[in-house]
């Protein structure tokens, strides 16, 4: 059975390599499906959207497949994409350091567009 689990937390700084205070990730889960998990991370991204040193992503039990996916959002609930098409997919990428460079560089590239969200999922 596949499970997903949403992960992260508040980390030390933007790199995203410890959480702050030496603990560790939240792991929360697992969900029987994706849309759960994607509930979830949505809920945890949204009650933290002012802490820049927040993040979650989704894993799947089992996943070697990393995207980058979002885009340009039509408002802060980073629900609906702002011309209405589905998200960008960038990867498939197979390991998580290279998804996270790949989301890095998006980042930085909309890092002045607060409608612009990206985040890393494991399928």
């Amino acid at each position: 059975m596949t499970a997903y689990w949403v992960i992260g937390g508040e980390y030390e700084d933007t790199n995203f390599a410890r959480i702050a205070g030496g603990g560790a990730e939240e792991r929360l889960g697992p969900y029987p499906t994706l849309e759960q998990a994607k509930s979830i991370w949505r809920a945890k991204s949204i009650a933290s959207v002012d802490n820049c040193n927040s993040r979650f992503h989704i894993e799947r039990d089992g996943g070697t497949e990393f995207w980058v996916v979002g885009g340009s959002y039509k408002d802060t609930g980073f629900h609906v994409t702002a011309d209405g098409k589905p998200e960008e997919r960038i990867g498939p990428f197979t390991s998580l350091g290279a998804a996270k460079a790949a989301w890095r560089a998006k980042a930085m590239a909309t890092v002045d567009d607060a409608l612009a969200r990206y985040r890393i999922e494991s399928l």
